[in-house]
């Protein structure tokens, strides 16, 4: 995990920092990730008045958490729109859900994790299309959770306002449905949809933070492994698989798999980047 030294730091001093954020984060930074990573930390040492790298350093260790979850904010991406990957959505209300249903009393929440949730599309996605493509989603009560390490992007989430790159995929009678103007080439979803999300930080690397958001019947976690080595990959989808229902399942982006990091989950047949436990396991859990 070796990756070139930002301005004013010597190739030990950045290691350490790369060696810090692994720990906290499983953030595996590389020499591809230099030009991003070094403006980065410069902007933190900037905003912090640090005269050295060194200092910048000794101020992430020493502050508990705060100058350490401002630099992760500016290091993490948060590109994404509604609607992503759609195929999955329809995977979940053609059948995936019926089947879910079928185990459960009639006042058992169904509950569903988006994680991480960026900036607040993925979870607003799935409530949005469950309304519209669900014929039982009024004869449930469902439960959206939406996690991310970022404070910031969580805070957008919170605001629900966005603009029309993020709603691009979106059929125009759909935002006007569950949108409302705020101010140019900017919507915000209805209230009604925001409350209805809950929203919180975790870290994925952190297995007791994940183990208190309790058991999920689906779980979304796309697009994120792809920025984990594959010792990070395979302790948070076993993390993951933990917090699963028995006949629960989990989303990964079309590019991530589970294959060679953990037996704990196996492909659904007939569909792509959803996984559920081993038959065996399940039955047990």
């Amino acid at each position: 995990m070796n990756a070139a030294p930002p301005p004013g730091a010597t190739e030990e001093e950045f290691q350490r920092l790369c060696d810090l954020l692994y720990r906290q984060t499983g953030l595996a930074l590389t020499a591809a990730k230099r030009y991003y990573v070094d403006r980065r930390v410069a902007d933190r040492m900037t905003a912090t008045g640090a005269g050295s790298f060194a200092s910048y350093f000794a101020l992430l260790r020493a502050t508990a958490g705060g100058e350490m979850e401002l630099l992760v904010n500016s290091l993490t991406v948060n590109e994404t729109y509604y609607f992503r990957e759609d195929h999955q959505l329809r995977c979940l209300t053609s059948s995936l859900l019926d089947q879910i249903i079928q185990r459960k009393r009639r006042d058992e929440p169904i509950r569903i994790w988006s994680v991480p949730c960026s900036t607040g599309e993925e979870p607003y996605s799935i409530a949005i299309w469950l309304l519209e493509n669900w014929p039982a989603v009024d004869d449930h009560e469902i439960e959206i959770v939406g996690s991310d390490i970022d404070t910031r992007a969580l805070a957008a989430a919170r605001e629900g306002i966005y603009g029309r790159r993020a709603l691009s995929r979106l059929p125009p009678d759909l935002v006007a449905k569950y949108f409302h103007p705020a101010g140019e080439e900017r919507w915000q979803i209805i209230d009604g949809l925001r409350d209805s999300i809950l929203l919180s930080r975790v870290n994925l690397v952190d297995g007791a933070g994940i183990a208190r958001h309790g058991r999920f019947d689906v779980i979304f976690c796309r697009n994120v492994l792809i920025y984990f080595d594959p010792p990070t990959k395979a302790r948070v989808l076993n993390a993951l698989a933990a917090q699963l229902q028995p006949d629960g399942v989990l989303y990964l982006g079309g590019a991530e798999t589970v294959l060679g990091l953990t037996d704990r989950l196996v492909p659904v047949p007939g569909e792509r980047g959803v996984y559920e436990q081993p038959r065996e396991a399940a039955l047990a859990g």
